[in-house]
């Protein structure tokens, strides 16, 4: 097999960033756990943010859809949002001591009475929020206070430092199952038993509905929606909302989304997530590539180029 020269500088970069990270997470995990969320998230907004390019993208993603926002506002924007990503990413890996606070975590909102009628009757649910806060606080909070809950997730592109990221959130509560053949299988069997299982809604999927986010295209998986419908199963939002004091969070349950369409029903996901990160901007993951219009345009060209094929084919045979 012949290995390409971007292959070994791929590896190499994503050897050298985890060697980073770990050292970090190492000499964080010395201090207390308040201290050390904040060093982390300190050192997230005023180093790494800059130099690994995050501050750009955040610029580059609210430019795309809020191109009126004020400089001094999207300067305060760069800052927080690495801020609150490098806590998220601390708090995940403080294990036992994050899954601690969960057990006192309040939850709040019009899907509470929902959320323990449905365990109580074993009726499966779907558990939807996005990459907001800090996203795995409602897992964590869930399962600690006695829910039988499972969750999909997206292994990191990076491989030295998706090993031990897999061990951290399986400490903060299991099952959990990469996204792919085998682990969706093993999610569903988990549902149809009567379950509760968590999504994220904000992934760029190139084979997704072409959905509105923040007023703008965003390709967007139907697969929650769907699962509902088959499964009987009730989709919820549900959001860990960071408080003022940068440690503490409270789990906001929303009401059930209506059965209707997978699209209708995926678009309320979409602007219910809109909703949250409006009333607290810095708490959305704006580093994540989620529009990736480039990307949207090349896919649309394919479909209307697809399209045009299979009316070409119908035209020729008569169908």
């Amino acid at each position: 097999m012949k290995i390409k020269r971007g292959d070994l500088d791929g590896s190499l970069s994503h050897y050298l960033q985890n060697l980073v990270l770990r050292a970090i997470f190492g000499a964080a995990r010395l201090l207390p756990y308040a201290p050390r969320v904040r060093m982390v998230g300190w050192i997230t907004s005023r180093v790494i943010g800059p130099l690994a390019g995050y501050n750009r993208r955040v610029k580059n993603n609210l430019a795309h859809v809020m191109p009126d926002l004020p400089p001094r506002e999207v300067k305060r924007l760069m800052r927080g949002v690495t801020d609150n990503a490098g806590r998220t990413l601390m708090e995940i890996y403080s294990g036992a001591e994050f899954v601690e606070r969960m057990k006192t975590t309040p939850f709040e909102g019009d899907g509470v009475e929902a959320l323990y009628a449905a365990r109580d009757s074993r009726r499966p649910v779907i558990l939807v929020t996005g990459h907001f806060g800090n996203y795995d606080v409602p897992r964590g909070a869930l399962i600690a206070q006695g829910f039988d809950l499972g969750a999909l997730y997206n292994p990191m592109r990076n491989p030295f430092f998706n090993a031990h990221y897999e061990q951290a959130i399986g400490t903060v509560g299991r099952p959990i199952f990469p996204r792919g053949r085998r682990g969706l299988g093993r999610l569903l069997r988990h549902l149809s038993d009567g379950g509760m299982i968590g999504f994220l809604v904000d992934i760029f999927v190139s084979n997704g509905a072409e959905l509105s986010f923040f007023g703008k295209p965003a390709l967007t998986a139907l697969s929650a929606a769907e699962l509902a419908i088959k499964y009987d199963a009730l989709v919820i939002p549900i959001y860990g909302i960071r408080q003022a004091d940068g440690i503490s969070f409270r789990v906001r349950i929303e009401a059930p989304i209506a059965h209707t369409t997978p699209e209708q029903m995926t678009q309320a996901l979409n602007d219910s997530l809109e909703a949250i990160t409006r009333d607290h901007m810095e708490q959305w993951f704006w580093v994540h590539r989620r529009w990736k219009p480039e990307r949207l345009a090349a896919i649309r060209a394919a479909r209307a180029a697809a399209q045009a094929q299979t009316a070409q084919t119908r035209a020729a045979t008569g169908d």
